[in-house]
C-alpha cells in the first residue's frame, strides 16, 4: 500500500475511532483535557506502526493508551487536579452517579481502572483485557472482583446502576 493511502487510513481510523477513544482515556485519567493528550501521545506512538496494524488497529490502540496512561501515572503520582466543573454526560444520565462513579473510578489503582474500562465500559471480553494489558484471564478476574468491591464500598453509589457487563444482565 502507497504511503498516501496508508495515511488516508490512519486518517480515517482516527476520524471514525477519536470520541471513543477520548471516552475511554476519560475514564482512565478522570480529566478532559489530560484524556485528549493521553489520546494524542498513544495515535503519535501508533502512526508509526501502521502498517503492521492497520488491519485489525482496536487492541493495539487501546493497549498503547494504557500503557501511556499508567507510564504517566507513575511518573505524575500523587498530582491531583481540581476543577470547577465535571463534565457532564460522559457516563450516565444521573449527575450524581456519574460524579460518584467518577470519584470511585479516580480511587482505583491504575490496572483495576484499565481492567473496569476495558471490559465494562468498551465491552471487551477477559480474554481480550487480559490481552491488551498483557496479563493473564485471571489477573483480569482478580482485579475486576478487587475493583467491584471496593467500588461496592463508595458512598452515593446506585449500585444497580452501576458497571455491569453485558453478560451480566442476563
Amino acid at each position: 500500500m502507497r504511503s498516501a493511502d496508508r495515511q488516508a487510513s490512519f486518517d480515517a481510523y482516527v476520524a471514525a475511532r477519536y470520541a471513543s477513544l477520548v471516552r475511554t482515556a476519560y475514564l482512565l485519567t478522570g480529566h478532559h483535557q489530560d484524556a485528549e493528550d493521553l489520546v494524542q501521545a498513544a495515535l503519535v506512538k501508533v502512526v508509526g506502526v501502521w502498517r503492521r496494524i492497520e488491519d485489525h488497529p482496536d487492541g493495539y490502540v487501546r493497549r498503547v493508551l494504557v500503557n501511556e496512561h499508567v507510564s504517566r501515572w507513575r511518573r505524575h503520582r500523587g498530582r491531583e487536579v481540581v476543577v470547577e466543573r465535571v463534565p457532564e454526560g460522559v457516563l450516565h444520565d444521573d449527575p450524581d452517579d456519574a460524579i460518584a462513579l467518577r470519584e470511585a473510578l479516580a480511587g482505583l489503582a491504575p490496572r483495576q481502572r484499565a481492567v473496569l474500562v476495558l471490559r465494562y465500559v468498551e465491552d471487551l471480553t477477559e480474554r481480550e483485557t487480559a490481552e491488551v494489558l498483557g496479563i493473564s484471564v485471571g489477573t483480569v478476574k482478580s482485579q475486576a472482583r478487587d475493583a467491584l468491591a471496593r467500588l461496592r464500598g463508595v458512598p452515593g453509589l446506585s449500585h444497580d446502576r452501576g458497571l455491569q457487563h453485558q453478560s451480566d444482565v442476563r
